[in-house]
């Protein structure tokens, strides 16, 4: 891989949404204060994201958040970036306290499943038989249990390795020999987990974790996951171009008969790697407002604060333009 995916701790701090692996607590998206950088605190994800509601994105989901406030003070979940390796998009609140395990007398703030299937009208009961497949680095060892907390919390059904409605597995489909665990990655994992708990209630859920945050290692867990038969593929995570996308799409990334989804990014112009892959559907990131004066019930446009700070979007460098696309703006895949 080329030093090009580096991504540094300056463009690492922007605002983070839904679509892109932001952790929204309270209704509000996190958003970096300019000196935060720190590294993940210690403990496993749910002290960071499931006591209270996360609103991320999941296929399903259409890639939605609340409007972005003002600027809250913020934690990056993955550690910085370095040559050859991808990073997840999550940012933590810290200033929101956080209560661990499940709460039978309080709502947690945030929107919850009923909210985003409200928003976009989404059945309950649909997703049976179906397998969702989340792409991860890193082990999250706490991945069942908080995975358990969320579900309970909001009285959906159980999703258990014993129930075969769960199943957690290393790149190369071990359920034993994972990848060491990592307190960032397990916070977008987290997030992950909960938001297909939300979209798709009925839905399996694979989570596939690399053994590292190498694009390598990431697209042979893609690999993986739709050789154990997912057909819906999540990657929430993202770096820039450079000349070696070409061939990841051919190796990881063209499976056909497989929607595979990718984070669009959240520096507005800009294209990300894989989201310019033309095998993959990039998501970018929405606001997303309750209104009660509109049929829907709810408003909704494209998330973008200024030219550094939205979903993402561009003109790929190296990914040819798809038959499918037929806009003049991009020489090549838009």
């Amino acid at each position: 891989m080329s030093p090009g995916r580096i991504r540094t701790a300056a463009r690492r701090a922007m605002l983070a949404i839904v679509a892109t692996g932001a952790l929204v607590t309270g209704g509000l998206v996190a958003t970096a204060a300019p000196s935060v950088a720190a590294a993940p605190a210690a403990g496993h994800a749910s002290q960071q994201a499931a006591a209270h509601t996360t609103t991320k994105a999941a296929t399903a989901a259409g890639g939605s958040a609340a409007p972005a406030a003002s600027a809250v003070p913020t934690q990056r979940l993955c550690a910085a970036a370095k040559p050859g390796f991808m990073s997840c998009l999550a940012l933590a609140r810290t200033d929101v306290a956080h209560h661990l395990g499940i709460s039978p007398n309080a709502t947690p703030s945030g929107y919850g499943p009923t909210d985003l299937q409200s928003a976009y009208a989404l059945p309950s009961g649909a997703g049976a038989g179906a397998t969702v497949a989340l792409v991860d680095a890193q082990d999250d060892p706490n991945a069942a249990a908080d995975l358990s907390t969320y579900r309970s919390q909001y009285g959906l059904p159980a999703c258990t390795t014993a129930n075969g409605c769960f199943k957690k597995v290393s790149q190369t489909g071990s359920t034993t020999s994972l990848p060491s665990p990592d307190s960032g990655w397990a916070g977008e994992i987290s997030l992950d987990l909960d938001m297909v708990s939300a979209v798709c209630p009925q839905c399996h859920i694979l989570l596939v974790e690399a053994s590292s945050a190498s694009m390598d290692d990431l697209g042979t867990a893609v690999n993986e996951a739709v050789s154990l038969g997912a057909k819906y593929v999540s990657n929430s995570y993202g770096g820039d171009e450079d000349s070696s996308d070409t061939s990841a799409d051919s190796s990881y990334f063209n499976h056909p008969g497989v929607a595979i989804t990718v984070s669009a990014g959240d520096e507005g112009y800009g294209p990300e790697y894989p989201a310019a892959s033309k095998y993959v559907t990039s998501v970018g990131g929405t606001a997303l407002t309750r209104s009660s004066g509109t049929s829907r019930g709810w408003t909704e446009s494209v998330w973008h604060t200024s030219s550094t700070e939205g979903t993402g979007s561009g003109c790929s460098a190296y990914d040819a333009k798809p038959t499918w696309q037929t806009d003049t703006g991009c020489a090549k895949r838009t």
